[in-house]
Formats: structure tokens, C-alpha cells, sequence
């Protein structure tokens, strides 16, 4: 059964505040440890996803996204030059 994000990090919140209080059971330390590098995938993923999809440029109108950024964007399709 897939979490949603919201549940996970409730989830990793209420064992953290066990974890201080009372301890947790090795059981408990690996689901929070899985349940933290999800996290982690997903958040890594969104800020990917952010990145690339992008363009910085100052108050003159020139383009700064980096090369490597247009790269990507060029290859999914999002930039036309």
C-alpha cells in the first residue's frame, strides 16, 4: 500500500516523537529509515522536476538557465531554440 506524502511524514513525525519519548523497537527504526529515503526520493524528485522545468533570466531579459538545464529541456520537448 503506497502512502500518500502527507501520511508518510505524519508517520515519520509520530516516530520521531516516540523515538524521544519511549524509544523505538528495531521494527519501528527500519519503517521509519524506508519511510525517510521515500521521502527523500520524492522530494528529490520534485525539485528535479522544478529545476528543469526552469529559465532564469535578469532584468535585461537575457536567458541564464544554465546549459546543462536547456540541455534537458530541449531534450523532453520544452524549449524551441
Amino acid at each position: 500500500m503506497a502512502e500518500q506524502p502527507k501520511e508518510r511524514l505524519d508517520r515519520i513525525n509520530e516516530l520521531a516523537k516516540k523515538d524521544r519519548s519511549v524509544g523505538l523497537t528495531p521494527e519501528e527504526k527500519i519503517e521509519r529509515q524506508k519511510l525517510r529515503e521515500a521521502y527523500l526520493k520524492d522530494f528529490r524528485a520534485g525539485l528535479r522536476d522544478q529545476i528543469e522545468h526552469t529559465q532564469v533570466f535578469d532584468k535585461k531579459g537575457k536567458e541564464l538557465t544554465s546549459k546543462k538545464v536547456q540541455k534537458i529541456q530541449r531534450e523532453h520537448g520544452w524549449r524551441k531554440d
